[in-house]
């Protein structure tokens, strides 16, 4: 329905809960009203009025009772109609209601009618509908009315003088009911200030709590007495199922607990002081360790779980573990540098004899490949602990990928010949990393496998596969090589510092690949599948949920 300009105004677009509030109790009044005209009309009928000499003009009377009906029916059916009345339409209600009133007791039987108390009732309304210095001037109005109608009476009619003392207890009886309520009126309006204000802080409160929750780290589950989720935050949904609800509103219980997960509630249940072991959601998600409480003591029907990410814990140590080692590596490198490159020197000089026979030479070609080794682990410890924070930026993952593989070609420069295998998903959605990061991710990954390729297969041979997780809202990176594979008995241990199969190794490229890619909240798995060599995928956080 299309709503007149300047008659009518809704309540959404009113803007006030007050406002509203003086619409609900105006449609209140306006329902007495017309009881009221219904009740005056009726009795008209029920009761002949032919020369009654209580009345003095009965015609007046009986217009004014039927015009007032006539207002008050309009009134009704114009709200009904969706018509929302604002404060100059109450007061104009207000004000016509006194007069009308008061133009009935003129017309019939003077102030000493029982019509005068109906002016009281609408004094009171209108100090509670308008609550202002308004209140004040509907109580002077009707006293100023009701006196003046009892002076003319005893002037014009010879009445008694007892009218007049009536109409001046009547404007008593106004004021009084006036001040009263614009009391009491004011002090609702204080308190139902105080309530909304309270309320709108006990909203505003809740809705920050909400949002810290979804933003932590940690994960938090509340469970139900069937194990059933009844809330999940999008930590705990990214650990455990490895996606979080597209739709925060989304209905948790649509997710079933991993089974380690269960078998750990289950155990907890039986015995609440043991600590669960650590378990593995899927086959790439990192190591989690969850802990239960008891968020309901009296009801005991609800459990509240933290997940804890305890690759963060292992890191943590080990981050103290390499900060050390950085320090002291920093503190040694020119002392150990300087012994390092005068071996590496004189070994290069005597490689030059022509008097070396072919154990000297291999002899050479230890120290040369250990030095070089030792170099080696220097530097990367040293980048550990001098390591930038990430600059995170929103990427075009297949894009990026394709000119990652131009330039990894021309850099390598060993004149070999390269097969790498680009293969990206069109819907690859946005990821948010620090390019030169990641790419330091990635030329490691990518060296390993042309590597280990080249020494299963005979060629530099390496597949990068770029794809949507589950959910359909995080990027992932494959790269899978076609070399021996690693053991599953070293699996769990190729991203430890200082852990490697190679003889001519660090044992630190892979940790250093983890730690840059935590840097960058993405996560680096190996993932294990029927398919010979390795695939090592790096998963992106939710571009829109980065802390």
């Amino acid at each position: 329905m299309t709503t007149p300009p300047g008659n009518v105004a809704s309540p959404a677009s009113s803007g006030s809960v007050a406002e509203i509030q003086q619409i609900r109790l105006f449609r209140i009044y306006n329902h007495y009203r017309v009881v009221v005209s219904l009740m005056l009309v009726g009795l008209l009928f029920i009761e002949p009025f032919t020369a009654d000499t209580r009345f003095r003009w009965l015609e007046y009377y009986q217009g004014g009772v039927f015009s007032y009906l006539a207002i008050n029916a309009f009134t009704a059916l114009v709200m009904v109609a969706g018509f929302c009345p604002r404060e100059r339409h109450v007061i104009v209600s207000v004000l016509l209601d006194i007069l009308v009133l008061h133009g009935l007791l003129l017309t019939s039987s003077g102030i000493t009618n029982g019509i005068a108390n109906l002016v009281i009732v609408s004094v009171a309304a209108g100090n509670i509908l308008t609550p202002t210095r308004m209140g004040t001037f509907y109580a002077a109005l009707a006293a100023i009315c009701s006196l003046g109608i009892s002076a003319w009476a005893v002037l014009a009619i010879n009445e008694t003088a007892d009218d007049i003392v009536r109409a001046g207890t009547l404007g008593i009886l106004y004021f009084a009911t006036a001040f009263v309520l614009q009391s009491i009126s004011r002090r609702m309006i204080r308190s139902e200030a105080l309530a909304r204000s309270r309320a709108r802080s006990i909203a505003e409160l809740e809705q920050i709590n909400r949002q810290i929750i979804q933003r932590m780290r940690t994960g938090i589950l509340v469970l139900d007495a069937s194990g059933s989720i009844r809330l999940a935050n999008a930590a705990a949904e990214e650990l455990l199922f490895g996606a979080a609800s597209r739709n925060d509103s989304a209905h948790p219980g649509d997710r079933i607990l991993p089974a380690p997960l269960k078998q750990g509630l289950l155990a907890w249940r039986k015995h609440p002081g043991k600590r669960i072991e650590p378990f593995q959601a899927t086959a790439t998600s990192p190591l989690l360790q969850a802990n239960f409480t008891q968020l309901d003591q009296d009801q005991g029907d609800q459990t509240l779980v933290f997940i804890e990410d305890m690759s963060k814990v292992t890191q943590q140590a080990q981050q103290m573990k390499l900060a050390s080692l950085g320090r002291l590596t920093a503190g040694i490198a020119h002392e150990i540098r300087n012994p390092l490159g005068a071996i590496s020197h004189a070994a290069q000089l005597m490689e030059e004899s022509p008097q070396l026979d072919e154990g000297d030479h291999q002899m050479l070609d230890i120290i040369r490949r250990h030095s070089k080794r030792v170099n080696g682990i220097i530097e990367n410890v040293l980048d550990l602990s001098r390591r930038r924070p990430a600059e995170a930026e929103a990427v075009d993952l297949p894009h990026w990928l394709e000119q990652f593989c131009i330039d990894f070609e021309q850099t390598r420069g060993d004149g070999e010949p390269l097969a790498i295998e680009l293969s990206p998903d069109p819907a690859t959605p946005q990821a948010r990393f620090d390019r030169s990061q990641i790419e330091q991710v990635l030329v490691n990954l990518c060296d390993n496998g042309l590597r280990y390729s080249k020494q299963q297969i005979g060629e530099n041979r390496i597949q990068l596969e770029a794809g949507a997780t589950a959910d359909g809202e995080r990027a992932y990176v494959d790269v899978r090589d076609f070399g021996p594979g690693i053991p599953a008995e070293h699996r769990h241990s190729v991203f430890e510092p200082f852990f490697t199969t190679d003889k001519g190794g660090t044992g630190l490229g892979l940790y250093l690949a983890r730690e840059l890619c935590e840097a960058n909240q993405a996560h680096l798995s190996l993932v294990e599948d029927d398919q010979p060599g390795c695939r090592f995928r790096i998963t992106f956080a939710h571009p829109g949920r980065m802390i």
